[in-house]
């Protein structure tokens, strides 16, 4: 010690390599100073230093045993692998897992599970608890599927339970929990429906919580769950898979279910009979509109899906039943863009003694209590109607948002003076006249509004009114009334003018969403006008209708005074959802098939392949 203390060793310095000859400067730079050379040299050999090292270590920890990982690294590390792989390989990998014992005998399809109550009634009866509490003699079984899979130590795992919209929490702690914890823990993947057994508690942080004694596969996701899904095409086409991973849109469901159920009360109310007539027509009738043709293989005749049912419910009127409505699907055989499916629902009742004076005071009644209760105010924001250039969701979100305040009473516009304010001119005032169809086809050229042939002169007023008054609908609920006879076969004349109608259509953000007027019930006039709209398709217009002699025949008996409404039901729910296309608030839009017949999409949106041989590959998923 004393040594090493009066005797200090020598200190023997490194003697450092000679620096790299620095790279020559480029013409026009100067050269590196001698202490920037030195710097860069020093620079340069540490890298060296740190290369030899690093491979020093891989190359001991290539050499070294593996290490033995923990449970809940393994699994969790095992899932991760999975969530990584190609979808094929992922299904092919679950389907070897669940029906390893075949597929009749695998234990991850039992008949039943008794849930005792739902995740939105658990939720309702144990939110008061307090953070830490749990309540261990109360046992409760629970049903859903699990979206959510999070490790928190060897025995600690939390999941995210989701059943009919409402979620849930489950901890897992293997103190609490019956059976082999691991291997349960092991099998749960996310998309699987589950049955959960235990009790009601919340966390330390206040989550509200159920603590398992056991969790059971009812029945397992074979498939990839993907985490996210904004794919529009997807979406729709697989309605099922956009609803569990963006279960937010149930609400657009809930919605319109709530809609029909008002109309629904409404009518009732009023002593109104609910009754369903065919949805198979010998003749096309009720409406102007292309229909779908079937053909009726024991009859050998063809026949066409209804594009209204309102002749058959005339008929009842007739009969003798005074109000009757239906609320059920329409197909026509047209365009799809953002506010047509040729598969839509309506409502469309028919009340004797009534006329389109009555119908306009219900219809502002029912839909300003329909506003109110399902957005909780008067007032909506909806974004503006895009123009018809706008070919989808994007485009259309593109426009600018408005306030459509539904207070009333609403304004109501007479159709040939609204036009005329529109265009700065009058029109003829015989409108069936020859001259007043060349009259409007030159309208039509100066002001820039085109219209595909044929061009009857019914079809010019439409286009007419939806540029120069229809557009004008924005902020406010509008009635557009007193059409033309030209235009209104089944409506009854106006009392001021005959050439008009009493007849109204409600716009809403530029677009109709329903259709009323006094019914026309004089069988000879009815006979002229069916006649009229048989000439007009023989010109080439394929949405007028026929002849329909049973309806006129009804006619004869006699039908009373009588007002008949119609009312679209998918774009009403469009307007208080906020959505921007029809295909959004039908379940199951209308859409061409996959061009390969694709199966159900995976995480990545590709189409997975056929099942192993230990399992059938599931049915083509397509419309």
């Amino acid at each position: 010690g004393w040594n090493s203390m009066s005797e200090p060793k020598p200190v023997v310095e490194a003697v450092p390599e000679a620096p790299a000859a620095a790279p020559a400067p480029a013409q026009g730079e100067e050269p590196l100073s001698k202490n920037a050379a030195k710097k860069l040299a020093k620079a340069e050999a540490a890298a060296a230093k740190k290369a030899e090292k690093d491979a020093a270590k891989a190359a001991k920890a290539a050499q070294a045993p593996p290490k033995e990982k923990k449970p809940e690294k393994e699994a969790a590390a095992a899932e991760e692998d999975d969530e990584e792989q190609d979808p094929r390989a992922y299904f092919e990998n679950r389907c070897k897992t669940i029906f390893a014992d075949g597929l009749e005998r695998s234990p991850f399809y039992p008949h039943k599970f008794n849930v005792t109550m739902s995740v939105r009634s658990y939720i309702e009866k144990f939110n008061e608890m307090q953070p830490g509490e749990h309540r261990e003699s109360e046992i409760v079984s629970l049903g859903g599927r699990i979206m959510s899979k999070r490790a928190s130590g060897a025995k600690l795992y939390f999941f995210d339970l989701w059943d009919d919209g409402t979620r849930l929490q489950i901890m897992a702690d293997a103190r609490a929990f019956h059976g082999d914890f691991d291997t349960c823990m092991a099998q749960l993947r996310r998309g699987d429906i589950v049955g959960v057994t235990g009790y009601p508690g919340k966390s330390r942080r206040g989550e509200l919580s159920i603590f398992p004694s056991e969790i059971r596969i009812l029945s397992p996701c074979l498939r990839m769950m993907p985490r996210r899904l904004k794919d529009v095409e997807i979406r729709h086409r697989h309605r099922y898979l956009d609803l569990i991973v963006n279960p937010q849109n149930r609400n657009t469901f809930i919605t319109r279910s709530r809609i029909i159920k008002m109309i629904r009360k409404f009518l009732d109310e009023r002593d109104f009979i609910e009754v369903e007539t065919p949805t198979m027509n010998v003749i096309p009738g009720g409406a102007t509109a292309k229909p779908f043709i079937t053909h009726h293989n024991e009859l050998n005749m063809d026949l066409f899906l209804r594009i209204a049912p309102e002749l058959y419910l005339k008929e009842l009127v007739v009969g003798g039943m005074n109000r009757v409505y239906e609320i059920g699907r329409l197909w026509r055989n047209e365009g799809i863009d953002l506010t047509h499916n040729p598969e839509f629902t309506t409502c469309e009742f028919y009340a004797a003694y009534l006329d389109y004076n009555d119908l306009m005071n219900w219809t502002e009644e029912l839909v300003h209590a329909m506003v109110v209760a399902c957005t909780g105010g008067e007032v909506i924001k909806v974004h503006q109607k895009p123009s018809k250039d706008a070919e989808d969701e994007a485009g259309a979100a593109a426009t600018p948002e408005i306030e459509i305040n539904f207070a009333r009473p609403w304004p109501r516009l007479s159709f040939i003076p609204a036009i005329e304010a529109g265009i700065g001119e009058k029109l003829p005032e015989d409108l069936s006249a020859p001259s007043t169809n060349e009259f409007l086809r030159d309208l039509c050229r100066r002001k820039g509004v085109e219209c595909r042939p044929p061009l009857t002169t019914a079809r010019l007023l439409d286009k007419l009114c939806e540029k120069f008054v229809e557009s004008q609908c924005s902020t406010r609920p509008t009635f557009i009334c007193d059409q033309p006879a030209i235009m209104s076969p089944l409506a009854k004349y106006h009392r001021a003018n005959p050439q008009w109608t009493e007849r109204f259509e409600l716009f809403v953000n530029q677009t109709e969403v329903c259709n009323a007027y006094t019914e026309l019930n004089n069988p000879l006039v009815q006979r002229q006008r069916f006649e009229a709209q048989a000439e007009a398709k023989r010109q080439g217009d394929d949405e007028t209708g026929f002849v329909d002699e049973t309806f006129l025949s009804s006619l004869e008996y006699a039908l009373p005074p009588t007002g008949g409404w119609g009312f679209g039901i998918d774009r009403f729910t469009m307007l208080l959802t906020g959505q921007q296309t029809i295909q959004e608030v039908i379940l199951f839009p209308t859409m061409r098939p996959n061009a390969g017949n694709s199966t159900t999409p995976a995480a990545t949106s590709t189409a997975p392949a056929a099942a192993p041989a230990a399992a059938p590959a599931p049915a083509p998923a397509t419309n």
